[in-house]
């Protein structure tokens, strides 16, 4: 469902056009995990398992989701893991979410049950497949979650100890999110670079609040759980986006806005499945802190008191003479 709305009355199950013909489309994730459910040591059979959780949410929640939205992965290692470590685990996207739309300002809420309701009924579900049980656990990630992530920082700023609730005297608020697995030709100025360039990317943000600073470069990985065993993740193709808005309220608006959504370029089948967070190490206000201490331990040398002998102190060291003892000559001959 696409409309004009703006990203401050946008409801869950509404995509938002940005610029570049970019657009943020609902999605609603799920982290699995798949355990042994017997004493069976048979290897787990993907497309059989991908095939029974297709048809039990079919039959649960009258919801069709293509096998390309559902991944499923199994440890490499399989053979060195306790019978009591999981054997795989998976991600599922159900993307037709236009069931929950309606007119009413309490879709959000509507929304939100339902996704609880999913969730209470996967999870511990038992699978058979050809004879050998396997039991399904999944979970919500927090970067889909934006309630979690509200208490996430509440708690981070109330017990991280020392100063870490007040910044120059005031309550610390995240005013920064931090975005990424997105492809950096999305990014990028069109027929000039592939690369990601803070001037499209400024303009894509600035439709979700004000922004104060922005960041973006190449990125290798998707968060801090990312591994070798992630085959999803190809390094130089996919970008890190920070965004620091102007304050916590504009921050507030984007973050919930990016959380369970996907990013989709028109004429591209590709969906973007992102991973967003707030920035919990502080990058820009660091830099700033930063840059301050620089600029207070760098001695300034008044004009009445200046001199080449001061002056060279900051100096880089030049040699008059070349390697071979002769003088330098400033001109070619």
């Amino acid at each position: 469902m696409s409309n004009n709305r703006s990203s401050d009355s946008l409801l869950p199950t509404e995509t938002l056009e940005l610029d570049s013909g970019l657009s943020l489309v609902p999605r609603f994730k799920l982290n699995l995990t798949v355990h042994r459910a017997d004493a069976s040591v048979k290897p787990l059979d993907e497309w059989q398992l991908k095939r029974s959780l297709i048809d039990f949410l079919k039959s649960s929640f009258s919801v069709i989701v293509p096998e390309e939205d559902l991944h499923v992965r199994k440890f490499k290692d399989i053979n060195k893991r306790k019978r009591e470590d999981p054997v795989a685990r998976g991600k599922l996207f159900i993307r037709q979410l236009g069931f929950l739309s309606s007119s009413s300002e309490d879709q959000e809420k509507k929304v939100r049950e339902w996704k609880k309701t999913v969730v209470a009924k996967i999870d511990g579900i038992e699978l058979s497949l050809v004879g050998v049980k396997f039991r399904l656990t999944v979970e919500i990630p927090q970067s889909d979650d934006f309630e979690a992530m509200r208490k996430d920082w509440e708690e981070n700023f109330a017990f991280g100890g020392g100063d870490r609730g007040y910044y120059k005297g005031r309550k610390r608020e995240p005013d920064t999110i931090v975005l990424r697995g997105v492809p950096s030709r999305w990014f990028a100025e069109t027929r000039v670079s592939s690369k990601p360039s803070i001037l499209v990317t400024h303009t894509i943000f600035s439709a979700l609040g004000k922004i104060r600073n922005l960041d973006v470069g190449e990125d290798d990985g998707i968060g801090k759980d990312a591994d070798e065993d992630d085959e999803d993740i190809v390094p130089g193709l996919q970008c890190k986006i920070l965004v620091r808005f102007d304050n916590h309220n504009e921050f507030c608006k984007a973050l919930k806005v990016l959380c369970g959504r996907s990013l989709q370029k028109e004429g591209s089948r590709l969906k973007a499945d992102y991973e967003v967070n707030w920035d919990k190490d502080d990058v820009f206000r660091n830099a700033t802190s930063q840059s301050e201490v620089n600029n207070r331990s760098t001695p300034k040398v008044a004009a009445g008191n200046y001199n080449r002998s001061e002056a060279n102190r900051y100096q880089p060291y030049v040699p008059r003479y070349s390697q071979n003892n002769a003088r330098s000559k400033r001109f070619k001959e």
